[in-house]
């Protein structure tokens, strides 16, 4: 009996399922290479433009992997990394630009948005308000086939090749990405909690997710209520 229990609980617990998240985190609460969280995106495209947009809370201050999406030629198809002092790494395409001088606070809810555009060849990223430089990124380039997208762990090959010394601990939620740049009025809404239209490609409102290994759903300390707008975008 106590077998056939685990072997439902493991089943349970790898089985996607697709919820409304609003309210609530995905808490990584130890150190390893095996708890992470992969996220089933609602299109299947090849990128030219991204803005990814989440918040964390960790009491890390080595470097750890925010959010995790590589293809099957490109291992850092995109990534948001943390690094100690104010330091983010922005990855597209397997080419990185280092960003500096962004708020770093430890032992708090930190707002943080990526976007790049193939167009212009142009990474930032904004934290807690406040934006990074604009810097040279995969110009021309693409992020193409099949995502995986993980969080909780960085991707050193596709879908794996996970070290624990990159991993996330803490919270993560209000995880949204859009296959387009956002304007910076509808980024500082996000920063402010203000109401804003969720992800089309991934939407903490109607999330499909596994979670493996030690990953805990709960309810969010974030006391802030109404920021999602389902039905109108910014007018700007």
């Amino acid at each position: 009996m106590k077998r056939l229990l685990f072997l439902f609980l493991v089943l349970a617990c790898c089985t996607a399922v697709c919820q409304d998240l609003a309210g609530k985190t995905l808490t990584f609460p130890v150190e390893s290479n095996t708890a992470y969280v992969k996220l089933t995106p609602a299109v299947n495209k090849i990128f030219f433009t991204a803005t990814v947009c989440l918040r964390f809370f960790s009491d890390l201050s080595r470097e750890q992997s925010l959010f995790s999406l590589s293809t099957p030629s490109h291992d850092n198809g995109l990534l948001l990394y943390k690094k100690p002092k104010g330091a983010y790494d922005l990855w597209v395409a397997n080419q990185f630009i280092t960003l500096l001088g962004l708020p770093d606070e430890l032992n708090e809810w930190n707002s943080l948005c990526g976007t790049w555009d193939s167009g212009t060849g142009l990474g930032q990223l904004w934290v807690n308000g406040k934006r990074s430089a604009r810097k040279a990124l995969s110009a021309g380039g693409s992020i193409a086939g099949t995502p995986s997208i993980i969080l909780g762990q960085e991707q050193d090959s596709y879908g794996g090749g996970f070290d624990k010394a990159q991993s996330f601990v803490g919270e993560i939620t209000d995880v949204h990405m859009w296959d387009y740049v956002l304007h910076p009025h509808i980024i500082q809404g996000f920063m402010n909690y203000v109401s804003f239209t969720p992800g089309n490609v991934l939407s903490w409102r109607a999330l499909e997710y596994t979670r493996q290994g030690y990953v805990v759903v709960e309810d969010s300390q974030i006391a802030v209520m109404g920021i999602y707008n389902t039905t109108t975008p910014y007018d700007f």
